[in-house]
C-alpha cells in the first residue's frame, strides 16, 4: 500500500507539499499540483482519514439524533437524511437518545469529538444554551423549539383540527384524543388543534384527554380504561403508533371500528394501510421533510446562503376503513 512518502518520492516534492495538495491548505503552484495529483493517481494512494480529520477538524459526517428509532415514524426521516448526504459524499452518525438528557448530552460530546460538521435534532432535550455551544451547523427536524436555527416541521396544529373535524363530519361527538408526551412540541402543538377544534365545535370535554406518551401500548391500556369509562365514538391519536394501540383496544372490547368507535392517527407510516380495518390517518411527508433538513444541512456547512430559514410543509388527510362510516 502506497504512503504519503511514496507520493512525495514519485511526485519530485516534499511531504509537507503532499500534504497541502491533499488539504487544500497553503500555496502550490500548479505545475507541482498536476505532479502530485498525477503520482496519486499512479500509485493508487488513499489518504490517512483520520488522520485528515484531526488536522482539518472536519470529517465530512454529521450527526442525526433521534428520540426513538423503534418508532415507526424515524425510519423514513432518517433515510431522506442519509439519502441526501449520500449525493454529497457525507456520512450520517445515528444517535437514538431515548427521550433522555443525559444520554442526549452524551451523544454530543462523541459527535463534538469525532469532528462532525453539523447535526440534525429531532430531539428537544437540550438546552438553547447547550445547541449554540456546539459551533456546528444545526438543523432543527419535526419538533420545533429554537427559533434561533433553521428548521423542518409540517403543520401539526393545523393537521390536527384536519383530523377532529374530520370525526365530527362523520357523526362522532364524543371524540378523544390520545395526546403525546407533554414535553415535546409537536405533540402539545396536535392537542391544541384538538382542543380548538373541539371548543369551535361545542364539544370539549377535558375527560376525553387520553395519555399515550407516543407508545403503542400505553396507548392501548389508556384507550381501554377511558373506553369503560365514558361513552366514546371517536379517537383521534397523536400519531400512527397510538392509533394502532386504540384500534386494539376498542377490538379487546368487542367493538367495531368503525361503526362503534371511528379512529384516525397521524404521520401517514406505513403501518396504518396493514391493520385490520386499514387506518385513516393525517399524512406528514416524512421523506421530503428530511431531505430538506438535510439540503439546508449541508448549505450551512458550505456556507452557501439559505433562500429560507423555517419550513413548515402541508399535511394530507387520508381517508381508510377506520373512518368510514355514513356522514351525517
Amino acid at each position: 500500500m502506497a504512503t504519503i512518502r511514496d507520493v512525495a518520492k514519485l511526485a519530485g516534492v516534499s511531504v509537507a507539499t503532499v500534504s497541502r495538495v491533499l488539504n487544500q491548505n497553503g500555496y502550490v503552484n500548479e505545475d507541482t499540483e498536476k505532479r502530485v495529483r498525477k503520482a496519486i493517481e499512479q500509485l493508487n494512494y488513499k489518504p490517512n482519514e483520520v488522520a485528515r480529520t484531526l488536522f482539518k477538524k472536519t470529517s465530512k459526517t454529521i450527526g442525526l439524533i433521534v428520540p426513538d428509532i423503534s418508532n415507526p415514524f424515524f425510519p423514513e426521516l432518517v433515510r431522506a437524511v442519509e439519502d441526501v448526504m449520500n449525493i454529497y459524499d457525507y456520512t450520517v452518525i445515528l444517535c437514538n437518545s431515548d427521550e433522555k438528557n443525559e444520554k442526549e448530552k452524551q451523544y454530543i460530546e462523541v459527535l463534538k469529538q469525532k469532528y462532525v460538521d453539523g447535526i440534525i435534532l429531532t430531539t428537544t432535550e437540550l438546552a438553547m444554551e447547550e445547541v449554540l455551544e456546539l459551533d456546528v451547523p444545526v438543523v432543527i427536524l419535526d419538533r420545533p423549539s429554537m427559533p434561533a436555527f433553521p428548521s423542518v416541521v409540517a403543520d401539526n396544529y393545523g393537521g390536527a383540527r384536519l383530523a377532529t373535524r374530520h370525526l365530527y363530519d362523520i357523526g362522532c361527538r364524543k371524540i378523544a384524543h390520545i395526546q403525546g408526551p407533554p414535553h415535546v412540541v409537536n405533540a402539545m402543538q396536535r392537542f391544541s388543534g384538538y382542543r380548538d377544534e373541539m371548543q369551535s365545535l361545542g364539544l370539549w370535554d377535558e375527560n376525553l384527554i387520553i395519555q399515550g406518551n407516543y407508545q403503542l401500548k400505553q396507548a392501548k391500556e389508556a384507550t381501554l380504561q377511558a373506553l369503560k369509562e365514558y361513552q366514546v365514538d371517536g379517537i383521534f391519536a397523536g400519531n400512527d403508533a397510538m392509533a394502532v394501540g386504540a384500534l386494539k383496544a376498542v377490538q379487546q372490547l368487542g367493538l367495531r371500528v368503525p361503526e362503534d368507535v371511528a379512529i384516525i392517527g397521524y404521520d401517514g407510516i406505513p403501518l396504518t394501510e396493514m391493520t385490520t380495518p386499514e387506518l385513516s390517518t393525517i399524512s406528514q411527508p416524512i421523506y421530503e421533510m428530511g431531505a430538506i433538513a438535510a439540503r439546508i444541512l449541508v448549505k450551512q456547512i458550505e456556507g452557501k446562503p439559505l433562500e429560507q430559514i423555517h419550513y413548515m410543509l402541508p399535511v394530507e388527510l387520508i381517508e381508510r376503513q377506520s373512518t368510514r362510516r355514513e356522514k351525517r
